[in-house]
């Protein structure tokens, strides 16, 4: 039987908050992975944070974002000294299909005898989180959180609650990062002209390429009533009332593609 998992703290609540706003409210696709990493490492009180990514056809490890900045010759250090690290644990757990926020300790006995686990209590602290991002079809995407403390139940579900909203935040950025990608031939008014937020000219992106509601819906992992807020927001502010003349007036000022 499943143990039940401890009840969250407003802080809690708060520090997730806080993270969807930073992300949701960045312009620069580059830059949302670090701030995640950040926001992780801040709210879970680690020595260190590291997002990598499993590339199963390749079969290579890539750091991807870091925190502290301090770490940032250790992080890729560690990638080129193990790059096919099918014998860690957490690779393993992603490998076989895992996608559920693991301690470490619990899903390997000969965690604390590996390699592994030396050059970790070195570069993060002994006890190790993984926490994982599934969604991308090319990799097997994970944070992994370090520290001397244990890790708590509360922190455990914690992971658990973050996980969609990381998931979320992902598929923005990464249709953000494209979208902004397929505009960029074409010289755009900073959105600013038009007051949108990030998510709402990924939204309108995802719009003029013929997605409906609940196609941008699907893509984003959010709910068809919360497209439909975004676009009520992004007509007022463009003075359209369809989604035809919104579209029309989007690719005429160099909005989208």
């Amino acid at each position: 039987m499943a143990q039940p998992r401890s009840p969250l703290r407003a802080r809690d609540y708060e520090h997730m908050l806080d993270l969807a706003a930073a992300v949701l409210g960045n312009t620069d696709p580059a830059a949302a992975c670090p701030l995640v990493v950040q926001h992780v490492q801040q709210t879970f009180e680690c020595r260190a944070v590291t997002f990598f990514g499993l590339y199963t056809a390749e079969r290579v490890l890539r750091t991807e974002a870091w925190a502290p900045d301090a770490h940032g010759s250790l992080a890729p250090e560690l990638t080129r000294r193990h790059p096919t690290p099918a014998q860690h644990p957490l690779a393993r757990h992603l490998m076989s299909g895992g996608t559920t926020p693991v301690v470490l300790d619990r899903i390997s006995d000969r965690w604390r005898h590996s390699v592994w686990y030396d050059e970790a209590r070195e570069y993060s602290g002994q006890e190790q989180l993984g926490l994982p991002v599934p969604g991308d079809p090319q990799a097997l995407r994970s944070l992994v959180l370090g520290r001397s403390d244990a890790f708590t139940e509360q922190e455990l579900t914690l992971a658990v609650r973050i996980q969609p909203l990381l998931l979320t935040m992902e598929r923005h950025i990464r249709e953000l990062g494209r979208l902004r990608t397929a505009v960029a031939p074409t010289p755009a008014p900073a959105p600013t002209a038009y007051d949108l937020t990030p998510r709402e000219l990924t939204v309108l992106g995802l719009l003029a390429e013929g997605l409906t509601a609940e196609g941008i819906a699907r893509r984003l992992l959010i709910s068809p009533s919360t497209v439909n807020r975004h676009l009520e927001k992004v007509y007022r502010k463009l003075g359209t009332n369809n989604r035809v003349s919104t579209v029309l007036l989007a690719k005429r000022e160099g909005l989208v593609a």
